[in-house]
């Protein structure tokens, strides 16, 4: 069976943009492939976390993914710092990947911004740790949004570039899983940018902990035009906000956006509001419930990263010692 893997970063507030670009897409995954799915804690510390609020949102974002569908009994859930076979393969990809490569990664430039000279190292090895995750299990496939695209790349080439230089048909090729139009929700506030938990508006996102008066009022709030809502895409262009709202009412119904405008079209943005909170409340209530019922046993929630950590300890260490081979390392217990 192909195998997958996908990680999330534990730094708090799950959104709408997170379950409709990848939770939920992780959760319909789970029949078809044998899925791992990480809560990626080394590489939250590429910024400054605060310990107890690192550990609160790990434990939550698990809370989020089980609330959502993904069931731990036919997936492997664990965080990333329990499985120290990550950070011990992506030091041996520090020394395959070559810095023009990581000097081409956007998301470090958009990162670290113009105090470049001040950002972590780790920061900018992120994407080597990043292919360690991803074929420290030989993943055959990732599902992945649009802004991660570019590090699959790296990882493809980082095996590839392993595989010719120890003269081996080691690691696979790992191909990408992009989903369709929900990959990329923006903020209530601004069409032009994408959800963020980092947003400094909470009214910019939907919270997967917010209850129904909050989604009321959230979207009540979101920036809208004057226009009434198209009855065809192209009538959508240069209207970020009304094109956003389409996209999540659509992607709540699990339907096209031009099937939701033949629906939708010719209504006002008040009366379209209305409907798209009750679609909104009646998909997002039920799991905000659960996660907030999980989030009250922090107990269960770590037993099951505990056996997450075993399972996929079980997968990779078989994977490492092979690369240690490989590489030439002298192994002397060998298990």
């Amino acid at each position: 069976m192909n195998r997958i893997f996908s990680g999330i970063q534990p730094t708090g507030m799950l959104h709408l943009g997170n379950y409709l670009g990848a939770i939920r897409n992780w959760a319909r995954l789970q029949d078809d492939y044998k899925c791992i799915y990480c809560m990626v804690d080394l590489h939250a510390i590429t910024l400054w976390q605060d310990p107890k609020e690192l550990r609160a949102a790990t434990r939550e974002v698990t809370a989020g993914l089980m609330a959502a569908g993904v069931d731990p009994k036919k997936n492997i859930l664990f965080n990333q710092s329990q499985n120290p076979d990550h950070v011990t393969l992506a030091w041996i990809f520090n020394c395959v990947a070559r810095l023009g490569w990581l000097n081409r990664m956007t998301q470090f430039k958009e990162k670290a911004g113009k105090q470049r000279e001040n950002a972590s190292a780790g920061l900018y090895v992120y994407p080597n740790l990043m292919a360690a995750d991803i074929l420290a299990y030989k993943a055959t496939h990732v599902p992945v949004g649009e802004d991660q695209k570019q590090h699959l790349e790296l990882t493809r080439d980082i095996a590839q570039k392993f595989n010719h230089d120890y003269g081996v048909e080691y690691f696979p090729v790992t191909e990408p899983l992009i989903f369709g139009g929900a990959t990329r929700v923006m903020s209530l506030r601004d069409g032009n940018n994408k959800m963020s938990k980092s947003d400094a508006s909470d009214f910019s996102r939907i919270n997967l902990t917010d209850g129904p008066d909050a989604i009321a009022q959230k979207i009540r709030r979101a920036k809208t035009d004057l226009e009434p809502l198209p009855s065809e895409l192209e009538g959508l262009e240069g209207r970020p906000e009304a094109e956003n709202l389409i996209g999540i009412y659509a992607a709540l119904r699990d339907i096209e956006r031009d099937a939701a405008l033949l629906l939708v079209g010719g209504w006002q943005h008040f009366e379209f509001k209305r409907e798209l909170t009750e679609l909104a409340i009646s998909v997002l209530g039920p799991i905000g419930s659960e996660m907030q019922r999980l989030m009250g046993d922090t107990t269960y929630i770590d037993s099951v990263l505990n056996d997450g950590a075993v399972s996929a300890r079980e997968l990779s260490a078989p994977v490492l010692r092979e690369v240690f081979d490989i590489v030439g390392f002298v192994r002397t217990k060998r298990d």
